[in-house]
């Protein structure tokens, strides 16, 4: 039986890894299908602390990993296909294999969100994406305009790496200012390669029948005028789903499905334990995850402490 497994391999996993394995608990963590999570597909990372010039986000984490398991924390490939928190030991089935752990730090994360169009899935990779940093350079953005819909960071962000590639980005938002911080805002709104398209709504992804994308119809959602834009690639980058489902009706969650935390990383499951963006709607910064990720380790460790006495 293990007394520590981890689910996710984020800030937030890996930080509870490092924090764990240094409590000589020979943590187990379950990387999921994306190994080191969204901060992967991010570029450059200029605002994690400790580096001044910024980090790459693949960089980062796999120095993370490294920390982990210096100190003796085990990093697998793979992925929770169930779990039952209902008990003492937690259940989990992984790849088809029962595993049981007394304590689980769930560091899950989150998805992207998708704009819910039946031609966007139709056409998910075939021009829809939803990582600028993982599929920007590709040859058929370049020198092509582009559509970034979103009006946080990360679409400011991807907007303004796509410039490097595409011969415009249109940024396309709901509304006619921007959410993202004052300086990722001011970034993408003084690039000239970025239109900035307000109080918009992508309603059709354009052509499926061709079998990629060649334009997207807008919606004014203050006059109901409609507009196709010719572009060949579209980038969604409106946030994202909490990795929660596996619990679901087992934890107490909000109606977006975060995990509640209850006394600092404790949950409604007796010896489960939340970290990063799976729990967090507000900050959801790699910081943040990372503290997180400390808080879920150390209430885990004194968890243990607690059954051995």
């Amino acid at each position: 039986m293990e007394k520590v497994v981890i689910i996710g391999s984020g800030c937030a996993g890996l930080t509870a890894a490092v924090y764990t394995a240094r409590a000589n608990l020979n943590p187990l963590v379950l990387t999921g299908t994306m190994p080191g999570g969204l901060l992967t597909t991010t570029s450059i990372v200029e605002n994690y602390p400790g580096f001044p010039e910024g980090v790459d986000g693949f960089e980062l984490m796999q120095r993370m990993q490294k920390q982990a398991e210096r100190f003796g924390a085990r990093v697998e490939f793979a992925t929770v296909e169930s779990a039952d928190v209902s008990g003492s030991p937690i259940r989990l089935k992984v790849d088809g294999k029962d595993l049981e752990t007394q304590t689980l730090i769930i560091a899950s994360g989150a998805g992207h969100r998708h704009l819910g169009l039946e031609s966007e899935t139709k056409l998910e990779n075939k021009g829809v994406t939803y990582c600028a940093t993982c599929d920007g350079a590709l040859p058929m953005f370049r020198d092509q305009p582009l559509v970034v819909v979103g009006g946080g960071d990360s679409a400011c962000e991807e907007a303004t790496y796509l410039t490097r590639f595409g011969s415009i980005v249109y940024l396309v938002h709901r509304r006619d200012e921007l959410r993202a911080s004052k300086i990722m805002a001011e970034r993408a709104l003084a690039n000239p390669k970025i239109k900035p398209i307000w109080d918009s709504a992508v309603t059709e992804v354009m052509d499926v029948e061709a079998g990629k994308v060649t334009g997207v119809r807008l919606k004014n959602l203050k006059t109901d005028e409609e507009q196709v834009l010719d572009c060949a690639g579209l980038f969604v980058a409106i946030g994202h789903v909490p990795n929660t489902q596996l619990f679901k009706g087992q934890i107490e969650m909000d109606e977006a499905g975060y995990v509640i935390p209850k006394r600092g990383s404790e949950t409604s499951a007796k010896g489960v334990f939340v970290a990063g963006d799976c729990a967090d709607n507000v900050y959801r910064q790699a910081i943040t995850a990372a503290g997180l990720g400390c808080a879920a380790a150390i209430d885990a460790e004194r968890y243990l402490a607690a059954l051995s006495q």
